[in-house]
């Protein structure tokens, strides 16, 4: 047949796809807000300030075994973190397998639910406590307090990202609480992870989070020792520590006891509070506008700060 058109026959004309509407002012001001967060988080000058000295005195005398004991509760704390996140997805009444230890019942996360209330301050006060506490009894406390004030942050995550508009009832929502940890870590040890922009980071894990997504999505019963979620516990891990080693360099201060332990917790869980808010601030607009349009303007809005 031939392929030339007949006279007076309408042929489909391409239809381009419609152009998304640029970011609102309102939006815009919520992205630069974001950015200026994401990309210049400044832990260390706070934990410094709570510590009542500068970190980089301190932060290269913690001794190996120390150093050792941080990393071995950054992983617990993430595993309990996952944990806890995975808890979250009740839809299919999915329970964490493993030892009685390592459960998160659906019941215990509503006790401790009611327990921290709906208050970024609350959650601020309770860390603040264990802070006292870790501060009172000394650095062995660390292998306790970390897991307690991880657990009290992702509650507060949660609960942001609850408020930007996430689904937790999502593993990818879920998953992307636990991601917020990773977020706040700046320049450290050699990883997939050192290349500190917020894209960056989010790109490096890409692969692990939607493994770990579709792992989650497809499992009624969820083992936290499944490959997916240990690289996605080990990958996060790495990263978070570099921050824990801060908070830890910080609350090494002989004198800094109990009120100072409290004063570096505050800083600590005020520093992720920042951190999630930005980042499902950055997510809600990419909902809404699509995730090239919010990543260029991300981009602009950096350059207009002068972040490298």
């Amino acid at each position: 047949m031939n392929e030339i058109a007949l006279s007076g026959e309408t042929l489909p004309v391409p239809v381009a796809p419609a152009a998304l509407p640029p970011l609102s002012a309102a939006d815009r001001a919520a992205l630069r807000r974001a950015v200026d967060v994401l990309e210049r988080p400044g832990l260390a000058a706070r934990l410094s300030a709570a510590a009542g000295a500068p970190l980089d005195m301190i932060g290269r005398a913690l001794p190996a075994p120390l150093t050792e004991a941080v990393g071995r509760s950054t992983e617990a704390a993430m595993r309990t973190a996952l944990r806890v996140a995975l808890a979250t997805l009740p839809d299919k009444a999915v329970k964490p397998s493993g030892s009685a230890v390592e459960r998160i019942e659906e019941g215990a996360g509503a006790r401790l639910g009611r327990l921290v209330g709906s208050s970024e301050t609350r959650h601020k006060a309770l860390a603040a406590f264990s802070g006292a506490l870790g501060g009172a009894f000394g650095l062995a406390t660390v292998a306790i307090e970390l897991p307690l004030s991880t657990t009290l942050m992702l509650r507060s995550i949660a609960e942001i990202a609850r408020e930007e508009g996430e689904d937790l009832s999502d593993p990818e929502g879920a998953l992307a609480c636990v991601q917020v940890f990773a977020l706040g870590g700046r320049n450290g040890p050699e990883t997939a992870l050192t290349e500190s922009g917020y894209f960056a980071v989010r790109a490096a894990l890409a692969k692990t989070m939607a493994e770990a997504t579709r792992y989650a999505a497809h499992r009624s019963l969820l083992d936290a020792g499944a490959p997916p979620l240990v690289r996605l516990t080990a990958q996060i891990a790495s990263r978070f520590g570099i921050v824990v080693s801060q908070k830890v360099a910080a609350q090494a201060v002989p004198v800094i006891g109990a009120l100072g332990g409290a004063a570096v917790n505050t800083a600590f869980m005020d520093h992720f509070q920042g951190m999630a808010r930005a980042h499902f601030t950055v997510r809600r607009l990419e909902r809404a506008y699509g995730k090239d349009s919010v990543r260029a303007a991300y981009l602009e809005e950096k350059a207009a700060l002068g972040i490298a």
